[in-house]
């Protein structure tokens, strides 16, 4: 695939997770697709989820449902540069929400995809995991 045709792929495939919706979610990623995030990740803690995803289904579970139990309010994604060469996009984003703690979630994060064939075949996600934590796992504000 041309930088271009990885580019758009990885840009549909963001409108898909935002969509909440499974199977569209799914239909962007390759069956036997990789999610790797840093182990032992905050958000990974909290769901009592995994940090390596493995396969369209999980990572559709994942985003279509699970992680809106964590960030319930106030999503938003600020996308800061996407850059592709052949097959493979970064992306580097800046995501602010509410959690489920009351908390204010602020994290930017790197995100490497390698697209084949049309879809996603792996994703290494990195972030300041530290920060994460400390957001995820402060005392809860929404009883203050």
């Amino acid at each position: 695939m041309t930088a271009k045709n990885s580019k758009h792929v990885v840009l549909a495939a963001w409108q898909a997770l935002a969509s909440r919706d499974p199977q569209r979610i799914a239909a962007m990623f390759a069956k036997d697709a990789e999610w790797l995030a840093p182990q032992g990740n905050a958000t990974a803690i909290a769901l009592n989820s995994t940090s390596h995803m493995i396969g369209r289904e999980q990572i559709a579970q994942s985003f279509g449902s699970d992680i809106w139990k964590l960030f319930t309010a106030n999503v938003k994604v600020e996308f800061r540069g996407v850059y592709a060469e052949g097959d493979v996009v970064i992306v580097e984003e800046r995501m602010q929400a509410t959690l489920a703690n009351g908390n204010a979630y602020d994290n930017d994060y790197c995100f490497v995809f390698e697209v084949e064939d049309g879809l996603i075949r792996r994703v290494r996600e990195y972030m300041d995991t530290a920060k994460s934590h400390r957001m995820i796992f402060a005392a809860d504000r929404s009883k203050s």
